[in-house]
């Protein structure tokens, strides 16, 4: 249906973005495997993000993020890849990113809808004391970090999962 090249197409953005539910829609549209970094890592370890978060801390779960993401690229088969929303935190994942070959597109969306999709997430631990400030602060220090790996920028502001995947679609053709 779409001509993407044989690449692997990452979805990159904050939590909330959307990044999980687009990948599910565009593995079906293009019959890709869908890898999630965050269901990765749980598969991994069998335990949740958050259980790993609050057992051996951020920096623990940041290079198992890691792991995962550079095995998700170094695959063979191209796939859609939900990449965890601190993933660009690492310079060593930006430049995974960047030297993969892979498409990756920052799902951009304004912090006051990320706010309402992750209120009641309750495996999201970085936002346990203060969402609202913790998520702007986030926000701000990440903005930068996605432009730097994407090849394209899609808003996701006011638009539904399927109009955002196409969205996806004709910008990786």
């Amino acid at each position: 249906m779409s001509t993407c090249t044989d690449r692997h197409l990452v979805l990159v953005g904050m939590m909330g973005a959307g990044k999980s539910s687009v990948g599910r829609v565009l593995a079906r549209r293009l019959d890709r495997r869908l890898l999630d970094s965050d269901e990765m890592v749980e598969e991994r370890t069998g335990r949740t993000v958050r259980e790993i978060w609050l057992a051996e801390g951020e920096s623990a779960f940041r290079v198992l993020e890691g792991e995962v993401l550079a095995e998700a690229v170094a695959a063979d088969e191209p796939s859609i890849i939900a990449a965890a929303g601190g993933v660009v935190l690492s310079e060593a994942n930006r430049e995974v990113l960047k030297g993969s070959g892979a498409h990756v597109v920052w799902l951009l969306a304004d912090v006051d809808l990320l706010l309402d999709r992750v209120r009641n997430g309750m495996h999201r631990p970085l936002l346990d004391d203060d969402p609202e400030g913790t998520l702007r602060r986030m926000y701000e220090q990440r903005s930068d970090l996605y432009q730097e790996v994407a090849d394209a920028i899609v808003s996701v502001d006011n638009r539904s999962v399927h109009d955002v995947a196409g969205a996806v679609l004709r910008c990786a053709g």
